[in-house]
C-alpha cells in the first residue's frame, strides 16, 4: 500500500470512494460488489452461521485512515454505528503519523483452557498428582489436535491452582487446571475446548474428583498486544488551546480515569469504540475481547484506565495501551463472512499478532481523540455535528435534504429530532 493518507476522502461520495479503492488496486470489481447489501452476507450463509435465522442486520463499514504502525501503512476497516468514531480515529492517526506513527509489540499467542475439579478427597494431593503427570497431560492434549501441533502450536505448559482452600462449602472448594496453548493464528476457542474436554476423564481419574467445567478463559493475559505513541505538544494545538494545554489536559483526564471507576468505565468504553469496530470487521469475537480488556483493567485489584498517558522528559505526550487480544486471522467466521474476508485483504495481515497490534493502535487513537475533545471544546461539538445527519434521517429527510437539514440543525445548535421535523416540514412546504 502506497499510503493510508488520503486527504478529502470523507468528502467523496460512496461510489467515488469505491472507485478510488478500485483505481488503487486495493479491491477488485468483484470485491466491491461484495460490499453491496444483497451480497455482504447472503441469507444462505447467515443461516449456516447461527440458528433460527430470519434475516441479517447490516452495520456501516467505514475506513480508518492515516494509520502508520511500525512504519507500515494501514487502511483500517471499521464496522460501527456510532457517528464520529471513524473520523476521530483517523484524525488522531494523522497527528500520530506526523509524530512518527504508532510503535507496537505483541506477546506469543498463548491462550488458556481451564478444567474445574471438585469433590477431591485431598486437594493438595490431587494437585501434586496432576503436576506429576504434567508432561503426559500436555502430550495427550496435543494428541487431541495434531493439526495445531503441525502448524507449530499446541499445548505448551500447565499449572494447577486450589481455589477457596479454607472454605467449608463443597461447592466453593475446587481445583483448577490451566492448560496454556499456543493457538498460532487462530483465536482458538474450539481448539482449546477440544483439548481440555479430551483431558477431563484422565483428570478425574488422577484426582479422584469430579470435573465440571472444561472451557477456555477469555482473560487471555498471556496473549497481549501493546501500542505506544509519542507526540510533541505542537501537534496537539487546537483553536484557542496551546499544545501544552491539550497535553496537560489529556494527562489530567487520564489520571481521573486511573483513579475513579465511574470515570474509567466511560473512558474505557471510548477505547473500545475504536477496538470493537476492527474486531467486528475482521470476523472476530468482540464480546471475548471486551471481557478480557475490562478484566485486564482491573488486574491490580482496582478498575481503572486501560490506557496510560504521561509527559516524558522532553515534554512530549506519551500514550500506551496494552490489552489481551484474543483475535485470529483464520478459523471461525473469519473466512466465512464475505466482508470479513475483504477486511483481512484490506489489512494484509499475515498473522494474528499483527492484527492484534493494529487493533490496539486504533484503540489508543480513539482514546486520545475522545480525551482531546473533552479537554478542549467538549465531546458534543464534533460528535453532534456528525450525529446531525442521523437525526435528519430519523426526522424523515431523504436524498439531498439530509445535508440541508443537518446543516441547519448544526447552525441552530438544536440537534434533536423534534427540531429536525420542523425543518423537514418547512423544507417540503
Amino acid at each position: 500500500m502506497k499510503s493510508s493518507r488520503i486527504p478529502g476522502f470523507y468528502k467523496k461520495s460512496v461510489d467515488e470512494r469505491k472507485a478510488w479503492l478500485r483505481e488503487q488496486e486495493i479491491f477488485s470489481a468483484d470485491d466491491l460488489n461484495s460490499l453491496s447489501p444483497q451480497h455482504a452476507l447472503p441469507i444462505a450463509t447467515a443461516d449456516n452461521m447461527i440458528e433460527n435465522v430470519i434475516g441479517t442486520f447490516p452495520l456501516p463499514l467505514g475506513l480508518g485512515l492515516n494509520f502508520l504502525i511500525n512504519n507500515k501503512e494501514y487502511i483500517i476497516p471499521m464496522v460501527v454505528e456510532e457517528p464520529s468514531v471513524v473520523a476521530s480515529a483517523s484524525y488522531i492517526a494523522k497527528i500520530v503519523r506526523d509524530a512518527g506513527g504508532f510503535k507496537t509489540e505483541a506477546s506469543d499467542r498463548v491462550m488458556i483452557g481451564q478444567i474445574q475439579v471438585v469433590g477431591c478427597d485431598d486437594f493438595k494431593a490431587a494437585k501434586e498428582a496432576l503436576l506429576a503427570e504434567k508432561e503426559q497431560l500436555i502430550e495427550s492434549a496435543n494428541a487431541a489436535y495434531p493439526s495445531l501441533v503441525a502448524r507449530g502450536g499446541g499445548a505448551e505448559d500447565m499449572e494447577v491452582r486450589i481455589l477457596n482452600e479454607s472454605a467449608d462449602s463443597a461447592y466453593s472448594k475446587m481445583l483448577v487446571v490451566h492448560l496454556f496453548i499456543n493457538t498460532c493464528d487462530a483465536m482458538g476457542a474450539n481448539i482449546i475446548n477440544t483439548m481440555v474436554e479430551s483431558l477431563a476423564p484422565t483428570v478425574e481419574e488422577i484426582t479422584n474428583g469430579k470435573v465440571y467445567l472444561r472451557i477456555l478463559s477469555n482473560f487471555a493475559d498471556r496473549c497481549v498486544a501493546k501500542a505506544t505513541c509519542v507526540i510533541p505538544p505542537k501537534l496537539l494545538a487546537s483553536d484557542g488551546f496551546t499544545g501544552e494545554e491539550v497535553r496537560d489536559g489529556v494527562v489530567s483526564a487520564y489520571e481521573f480515569a486511573a483513579s475513579d471507576p465511574y470515570r474509567a468505565v466511560t473512558h474505557n468504553k471510548g477505547i473500545m469504540n475504536g477496538i470493537d469496530p476492527v474486531v467486528i470487521a475482521t470476523g472476530n469475537d468482540w464480546r471475548a475481547v471486551e471481557a478480557g480488556a475490562h478484566a485486564y483493567a482491573a488486574k491490580d485489584g482496582h478498575y481503572g484506565s486501560m490506557t496510560k498517558w504521561y509527559v516524558d522528559e522532553d515534554g512530549n505526550l506519551v500514550g500506551e495501551l496494552e490489552l489481551p487480544m484474543s483475535v485470529g486471522t483464520v478459523g471461525g467466521s473469519i473466512r466465512v463472512h464475505p466482508v470479513s474476508k475483504l477486511a483481512h485483504k484490506l489489512l494484509g495481515t499475515a498473522s494474528a499478532q499483527e492484527l492484534a497490534q493494529i487493533i490496539v493502535s486504533v484503540g489508543l487513537a480513539q482514546n486520545l481523540g475522545a480525551l482531546k475533545a473533552l479537554v478542549t471544546d467538549g465531546i458534543q461539538k464534533g460528535h453532534m455535528a456528525l450525529h446531525s445527519r442521523s437525526v435528519a434521517i430519523a426526522a424523515g429527510a431523504t436524498g439531498e435534504m439530509v445535508d440541508v437539514i443537518a446543516e441547519q440543525l448544526v447552525k441552530s445548535k438544536e440537534i434533536r429530532v423534534g427540531k429536525a421535523k420542523e425543518l423537514v416540514d418547512s423544507y417540503i412546504k
